[in-house]
């Protein structure tokens, strides 16, 4: 008889909903985005649309899996890192589902899920992790029963700062498209490649500064916003790069994976792949459907967890805004 998991994924603008089999079939992954009409996510209101989608969201999951609710044998859930009202709202509708259903609950780490979503989809073993998003940028990679932490942004994400730059040059309004990509389309007819801070600090980095630099400089009016964004792009991919190959050449994987919302990138993903070549390494990216947070990847990593015993009693489902990748225990990779 086959087993299903339904994974609610919530922790910022994002609230969705995957089905997945035990065998790894992805059934079904349905996003509702919070869109913001000004600045930034703001935690209330954006945990609000999750409350006001969730019912919505989860019935068409159902629909498109073809599955009944009483059919489900566990419910997993984002329990952090991440915004917490977002992950509040998320919690709270899966402890009531699986309170409904009488089905076991299993809390999941946000970072865990999007490198084993990766490793699903592509079918790498043992890789270097280089996982970006609006609110992560890790290399990373397993070793003695964790995903180890090789280097890390020390401020801001690299999804973060392309996303405020955008917001600064009004570019969503303009383009009708996510900010990552508009940001990559101008950079596209970039020809001038301006200076701006590099700041790569041990196997870590650092983002902001060059966000203030950037954005000055757009203020000013001197440089063509192609080449801003064409320079914003190559300056902070090249920090991200030369961590995950210093990481490469110290683990001598033979894999690389990107993962995370920006892994969509394909600047981004053209100075990884060139990497990894040199280190004769295999490359391999995520999949754009499950590059951005989402259910499926919460359901995933649930199936997992529950595989090798892990549950969480609802009493102790609290959510935990700063649970760290590294802190995760993985017994189910060797």
């Amino acid at each position: 008889m086959e087993k299903y998991c339904l994974g609610i994924e919530s922790t910022a603008d994002d609230f969705s909903v995957g089905i997945v089999t035990f065998k790894g079939k992805v059934l079904a992954n349905i996003i509702s985005a919070y869109m913001s009409e000004e600045g930034g996510i703001h935690p209330r209101e954006a945990a609000r649309h999750h409350a006001i989608a969730a019912n919505k969201t989860i019935r068409e999951a159902f629909e498109k899996a073809q599955i009944k609710p009483q059919d489900l044998t566990v419910i997993a859930f984002s329990q952090g890192p991440g915004l917490g009202p977002c992950l509040r709202t998320g919690a709270t509708v899966a402890r009531a589902l699986a309170s409904y259903l009488d089905v076991p609950l299993v809390g999941v780490n946000h970072c865990v899920a999007h490198i084993e979503i990766g490793k699903l989809a592509t079918k790498v073993k043992d890789p270097i992790t280089l996982y970006v998003s609006g609110g992560n940028t890790i290399v990373s990679a397993f070793d003695s029963g964790r995903y180890r932490i090789f280097g890390e942004t020390l401020d801001i994400a690299l999804g973060n700062c392309l996303d405020v730059f955008a917001r600064e040059a009004g570019l969503r309004q303009r383009e009708g498209m996510p900010f990552g990509a508009v940001v990559e389309k101008l950079a596209s007819k970039g020809k001038k490649l301006v200076l701006l801070p590099y700041t790569v600090k041990g196997m870590d980095m650092s983002f902001s500064g060059l966000l203030t630099a950037v954005v000055n400089l757009l203020k000013r009016g001197e440089y063509r916003l192609e080449d801003l964004c064409y320079s914003l792009q190559e300056t902070a991919f090249s920090m991200v790069t030369e961590v995950t190959e210093r990481a490469l050449a110290h683990t001598e994987k033979k894999e690389v994976l990107l993962t995370g919302g920006v892994a969509a990138n394909r600047r981004l993903q053209s100075m990884i792949e060139a990497i990894a070549e040199e280190h004769d390494a295999k490359f391999q990216v995520v999949p754009k459907q499950f590059a951005l947070d989402n259910g499926a990847m919460i359901a995933w990593t649930g199936v997992l967890a529950y595989k090798h015993g892990i549950v969480t009693p609802i009493e102790k489902s609290f959510v935990k805004l700063r649970w760290r990748l590294d802190r995760v225990e993985v017994p189910w990779v060797k």
